[in-house]
């Protein structure tokens, strides 16, 4: 008879997460390396309970982290799992009801960025002996959907814990998702309270360690001939890559390639650092918020490699990126789904790193034409001394964010990471931003959440941290996203995690307040300010007195205020320099001009304007709307 060990369902699900390992090559790393919680009564008598007792009989099994905000907890999962390139990420438990339902909004974050977060909201009683229990949802026509049923479109794999029997093959379909590079993202188990409390007869041998072995899939044969077939015979190739290209850990291949063929490379919001930002190959962002000179590459281009990519609105600045009328697209991809969108007929269906050997050698002795690579040297020449002159100082009493980027960026060092997510700062940051090493830029910009900053880079220092690296993250973000979620800020004090915050105060959402204009809207709604009861709108001239400087400060961070004056520049570099000297947590405040921008990339972003109104703005806006839209294209290849 097969040994066993009585526990109850919490306790093993604790036990078994603490003995689960990623492989990938020669790395072994945990799977699930700590939990973050918070607790109520939907799982204090069972997670919590785990938890304590875990903590007490051995330590290192499942380390525990508080958390002051549930949708926080996930945010932190995804920061972690972004420096560990999908390899490992943390739990998230969370109390029945509200508890739960915070998390929905970063488990769409988790699964639309395609990383890994396990989440575990507590359920109402399974045996239902009480309903309705406290914080339980109810509907007459349902009597058995809860809250957590929500869960179910926005997670890659989803079930609910009936019986304690049930949690074996629940835990590992759970860890098959999270650890597959194809399937991965928020992967849900719904543990209902009284069941997180019963008792079973666990096998040991479900206890054991167990090893999650990363499939890195090679190209087949005849996909991967049509796709280099197309290539020798291109006179304009480009490079789009994506996250799948670090997620792979494969930029060293990718950097072989172009230094072998001269193709140029634009990258994606999660594909920064896929080559540093100096490399001949490397143009920068391409898209909506793209560089001046990889959008002028790839309109012309002839033939575009995706790697990694999912080809989001912004990548291919809503199909009007890459205008050459015989473009045709090569999609790398280890998702079959992101492989062939667009209507592409060369789809490679395999992992980055080994599609990109093998595409090199492949490509053997093809290399761009001359003029090809003149001109990609002179585009790139061109944009930089653009960035170069967006950061240089104006003296101006409220710089504007190009010269706020550039002077951080000056004071932190290569490997650092600099961490952001909604607002203007991810398009200024992907034309701005020159990263110098393949952890230093992340921005999350396929769900692009309003909250995510702070919560996301202290994931994202934990990550790191777990590896022994003591690189500094730099979360920037603006106002708008601060005021949306920045509690985190207490976690990173309580426990002595080093993060340094550039929070650029503007007095509103300085994105959609631009993109308002744009639109003929004239920026309403989009400004921090008192309302004005006759007007009966918020477009007045008083700004909010509030001082979050000061509500930094509260939570016991160090915070250093920079000035508005001619020295603004140069105190916050000396705000940086000290920040990054300390060892404690810091907030560095600073005033903005949001009306200064960074300089034009030639993108387009296709956000429909009113096609009727009694606004000379609104039909201004549309006229230019529709001249836009002309140059889409329904499919790209």
């Amino acid at each position: 008879m097969a040994a066993t060990k009585r526990m109850t369902v919490s306790q093993a699900l604790v036990e078994f997460l603490g003995h689960q390992w990623t492989v990938d090559g020669d790395i072994r790393e945990r799977t699930i390396p700590g939990m973050i919680g918070i607790f109520g009564h939907g799982n204090v008598a069972g997670i919590g309970q785990a938890l304590k007792q875990a903590n007490v009989d051995e330590p290192d099994l499942m380390p525990y982290y508080q958390a002051r905000n549930e949708q926080a907890m996930v945010h932190q999962a995804v920061g972690y799992a972004r420096m560990h390139r999908r390899r490992a990420t943390l739990a998230s438990a969370a109390s029945v009801g509200p508890g739960a339902a915070n998390m929905l909004t970063a488990a769409a974050l988790a699964t639309t960025n395609r990383l890994p977060a396990l989440l575990l909201p507590s359920d109402t009683f399974a045996t239902r002996v009480a309903d309705p229990v406290l914080q339980q949802l109810e509907q007459p026509w349902d009597i058995g959907l809860t809250v957590n049923d929500a869960f179910r479109p926005l997670s890659r794999f989803f079930d609910r814990v009936q019986r304690p029997e049930q949690l074996y093959s629940i835990a590992l379909a759970a860890l098959r998702v999270l650890t597959d590079p194809v399937e991965t993202g928020a992967v849900t188990i719904a543990l209902p309270e009284d069941v997180q409390a019963e008792a079973i007869d666990v096998p040991v041998e479900f206890l054991q360690d167990r090893e999650w072995h990363i499939r890195r899939p090679v190209p087949e044969r005849a996909p991967l001939a049509r796709a280099v077939a197309a290539i020798r015979a291109a006179r304009a190739p480009f490079i789009v890559a994506g996250g799948g290209v670090l997620y792979s850990g494969a930029e060293d291949q990718l950097r072989a390639l172009v230094e072998a063929t001269g193709i140029p490379v634009g990258t994606s919001q999660a594909g920064g650092g896929s080559l540093v930002w100096d490399h001949p190959q490397n143009l920068g962002g391409v898209g909506a918020t793209g560089t001046l000179a990889a959008n002028r590459l790839a309109a012309g281009a002839d033939v575009v490699i995706g790697i990694g990519t999912r080809y989001s609105d912004f990548t291919t600045a809503s199909r009007t990126a890459f205008q050459n009328p015989d473009v045709v697209f090569v999609n790398i991809n280890v998702a079959s789904f992101d492989a062939y969108k667009h209507g592409t007929q060369l789809p490679v269906i395999a992992d980055a790193r080994e599609a990109l050997t093998a595409l090199a050698a492949a490509l053997e002795g093809y290399a761009v034409p001359a003029e090809h690579a003149e001109r990609i040297a002179r585009e790139k020449a061109g944009w930089d001394a653009l960035v170069d002159e967006a950061f240089a100082p104006t003296g101006r009493a409220l710089p504007g964010q190009p010269e706020i980027i550039g002077a951080v960026q000056s004071a932190s060092a290569p490997e650092d990471v600099v961490v952001q997510a909604a607002g203007s700062l991810p398009g200024d940051l992907h034309k701005l931003w020159r990263v110098r090493d393949p952890l230093g830029y992340h921005v999350e910009y396929a769900f692009s959440c309003m909250g995510y900053e702070i919560a996301g880079g202290l994931g994202a220092k934990r990550g790191l941290m777990a590896d022994g690296d003591d690189r500094d993250v730099i979360v920037m973000v603006g106002d708008g996203s601060y005021l949306m979620l920045n509690t985190e800020l207490v976690t990173a004090v309580a426990e002595g995690i080093k993060l340094i915050v550039v929070l650029i105060q503007n007095h509103g959402y300085a994105s959609i307040g631009h993109l308002s204009e744009t639109v003929g809207s004239e920026r309403f709604g989009t400004l921090y300010r008192e309302y004005d009861p006759a007007a009966k709108n918020f477009q007045g001239e008083d700004i909010l007195p509030v001082d979050l400087a000061m509500n930094a400060r509260s939570y016991g961070m160090d915070v250093l205020e920079i000035e508005p004056g001619a020295s603004a520049l140069d105190d916050l570099r000396a705000a940086m320099a000290t920040a990054k000297a300390s060892e404690r947590a810091t907030l560095i405040h600073i005033n903005s001009d949001p009306l200064v921008y960074a300089p034009e990339g030639e993108g387009w972003w296709d956000v429909p304007v009113a096609e009727v109104s009694t606004l000379e703005s609104t039909r201004h806006a549309r006229e230019e709307y529709v001249a836009q839209q002309a140059a889409q294209k329904p499919l790209l290849g």
